[in-house]
């Protein structure tokens, strides 16, 4: 965080835009933030921290409100759990303001972040790095990682102002441990995590201007390597001690600045990335708490995107087929043409698509069965996928409700773990589905709830032609499905 480098500049932003603009781009409710920790769930809810002692606490991972504590003030702090407590790491000074370098990174533990839990309660602050006033580094921006490896705990901070610098922390006590050396890993960029996966380290760093409104040209970039400690190259070999970086996230034309990377791994196969925007256009340019997929692509990472509001073909990634009501096919009657008995000379006509209304009445009046079949864009084929706001939500999304386009048919879950098309809407949690881009940017279609049953079930292709309801797999195509804007 390059603090107070620039002046603040808040964006006006119509009222049109905030009234229908925000649902599908930020959280819910007051998720004003600035250089957010790692988002971590302690006893039911989400917290993440920012800079000035405060954060936001969230009952579902959707609608964020102020109300988390972390007493010392400064900026940029980290979380994480480590075992049966939380370890919040911040830097107290720093940022290379009025030309100096002096900085200090902090540790401290709790055992709950609610602030009404008995069990909260943060130790006395652990200094674990510092920087003087005529350093090549600032000890200030300090990220976490606990290697699932070693079980070696790692620390990086710094800013633009000199290097991005590593230290090794003793997991047990969060101080630093005895006669470690910090060690230059990278420059050109400030804002850095450490996450791992897959036999590799990677080291996120933000770049570009910060603090600066609507103007930030913050953006996430990433390296990776075989070593917490480096050397972390992106994807053309290019060290980010000299500048390297593939790009993750940046700027949309509504969102300024995205910085300080957060990685939240909901399951196997469903990682989430947070981040800050510096302004959001829709929401009076204030900085705002953003999380999205987080996607893999030949071990790299990126950002994916959140799920809008439309009508689709839900399509199984197991065969290709098209989810849709198990009616009779109702034929297009229209002579055949093209072939070697085509007269090349006809007249060009435009064809209409198939309506509703010309099939509506061939339907049963109740309950519809589900299938997957060949999609050609027909009434039965075609889902209407609306955003249910009252219905709350999960980390970085809202629930849905899948209808047939033009009609009230709606998909449910069943008692018998299946799928089922009911002839209304009634806002049961059985008609409410969550709707997430897994780590290949596919999708997986969760029911909020499935009559009956405590599990977590999904959206499952069983064969070609069957959906049911089945457990995430994360391996398997049957899981999976893709939206497509036919």
């Amino acid at each position: 965080m390059k603090n107070n480098r620039y002046t603040l500049l808040l964006g006006a932003a119509a009222f049109l835009f905030l009234l229908v603009g925000t649902s599908a781009l930020a959280q819910e409710g007051k998720p004003w933030i600035h250089d957010p920790s790692t988002i971590v769930k302690c006893d039911g809810k989400y917290y993440t921290f920012g800079t000035g002692g405060g954060g936001l606490i969230s009952p579902d991972g959707w609608n964020w409100e102020s109300g988390a504590v972390r007493p010392g003030g400064g900026a940029a702090p980290d979380a994480m759990k480590i075992g049966d407590r939380h370890l919040v790491v911040y830097g107290s000074t720093g940022g290379g303001l009025g030309g100096g370098h002096r900085g200090i990174i902090n540790t401290m533990w709790t055992k709950s972040l609610d602030p009404n839990s008995p069990d909260f309660g943060f130790s006395d602050p652990v200094v674990v790095a510092e920087s003087k006033f005529d350093e090549d580094c600032d000890a200030i921006d300090p990220s976490l990682l606990l290697d699932p490896n070693t079980g070696r705990l790692w620390c990086s901070y710094g800013t633009y102002f000199g290097f991005i610098r590593i230290v090794e922390l003793d997991p047990k006590t969060g101080a630093r441990v005895e006669g470690n050396e910090a060690k230059d890993i990278a420059i050109d960029c400030e804002a850095s995590s450490l996450i791992y996966r897959n036999g590799w380290y990677y080291l996120l760093g933000t770049h570009g201007t910060c603090c600066d409104g609507v103007n930030s040209t913050y953006n996430i970039i990433v390296g990776r390597s075989r070593n917490p400690q480096g050397p972390y190259v992106d994807n053309l070999g290019r060290d980010m001690i000299k500048g390297g970086g593939r790009m993750v996230i940046a700027s949309t034309s509504r969102l300024s600045g995205a910085g300080h990377f957060g990685r939240y791994i909901e399951t196997e196969g469903v990682e989430k990335m947070s981040c800050h925007f510096e302004a959001d256009f829709d929401r009076s340019g204030r900085s705002v708490l953003a999380i999205r997929p987080l996607l893999w692509k030949n071990d790299w990472p990126y950002a994916g995107e959140l799920f809008k509001e439309g009508v689709y073909e839900i399509e199984s990634e197991r065969r290709g087929y098209g989810l849709e009501l198990a009616v009779d096919f109702t034929r297009i009657e229209r002579p055949r043409r093209g072939g070697w008995w085509a007269n090349p000379d006809e007249p060009i006509e435009v064809l209409p698509l198939q309506t509703l209304d010309e099939v509506k009445d061939k339907w049963p009046a109740g309950e519809v069965e589900i299938r997957i079949g060949d999609y050609l864009g027909r009434p039965h084929q075609r889902w209407s996928i609306k955003a249910v706001p009252e219905a709350g939500g999960y980390l970085g999304g809202q629930y849905y409700k899948i209808q047939i386009e033009g009609t009230e048919r709606t998909l449910a879950a069943t008692a018998d773990r299946e799928v089922i098309a009911l002839p209304t809407y009634t806002g049961e949690a059985c008609q409410l589905w969550r709707i997430e881009q897994i780590v290949d940017g596919t999708y997986r279609i969760m029911p909020k709830e499935v009559p009956g049953c405590s599990e977590e079930l999904v959206l499952v292709s069983v064969a070609d032609s069957t959906p049911s309801l089945g457990k995430f797999d994360p391996d398997s195509d049957n899981c999976k499905w893709n939206f497509r804007n036919h």
